[in-house]
């Protein structure tokens, strides 16, 4: 495995025709079968860039900018941007079109944290990531600044966590 890789390498796409069954009441693609499309071609563009398995670390975030209508195709598109030791934050661009007009809207972007799993299940090296194009240095450059806020976001579940821990919201504190 190369220690480096050009970010576009790790280019992950896919699109789908929204249907009926896959909307909410409004016509909408429904978020939650958004967020999974995301995960979907995320997960790829790592598995792509580390050349082996990976699993979700964090989903940091989705912003929705605009809705998807039924009828329109959904485009992903997902990039490595970042790496660290075993983890690599992915963003993935989400475009909606109007198939009939063919105007294109992006109407989410989400960024991601994989880690990626050697044979023995822990924790394996990745290539560091090298940006080539503008946006792909973009980017790589605001990557640090999204790495530290993970960090503190992280410290603060694990916080919450040991907080409420597994008591049930409706029992009583002893």
């Amino acid at each position: 495995m190369s220690a480096i890789k050009k970010a576009g390498e790790s280019r992950s796409v896919n699109s789908s025709y929204v249907l009926p069954p896959d909307t909410n009441n409004h016509g909408t693609l429904f978020g939650g079968k958004l967020m999974a499309y995301i995960d979907d071609v995320a997960a790829r563009a790592a598995m792509r860039h580390a050349g082996l398995p990976i699993v979700t670390a964090s989903t940091d975030s989705i912003d929705f900018l605009h809705p998807i209508k039924v009828g329109h195709e959904v485009f992903l598109e997902a990039i490595v941007t970042w790496t660290n030791k075993t983890s690599m934050e992915v963003f993935v661009k989400v475009i909606g079109e109007n198939l009939l007009t063919c105007e294109r809207t992006v109407c989410a972007t989400s960024f991601l944290t994989y880690v990626a799993l050697g044979k023995d299940g822990r924790p394996a090296d990745v290539p560091k990531v090298v940006p080539e194009t503008p946006d792909e240095k973009l980017l790589h450059e605001t990557a640090p600044a999204r790495a530290e806020a993970r960090r503190q976001r992280r410290s603060e579940s694990k916080r919450l966590a040991e907080t409420f821990g597994i008591k049930r919201p409706w029992e009583p504190e002893m």
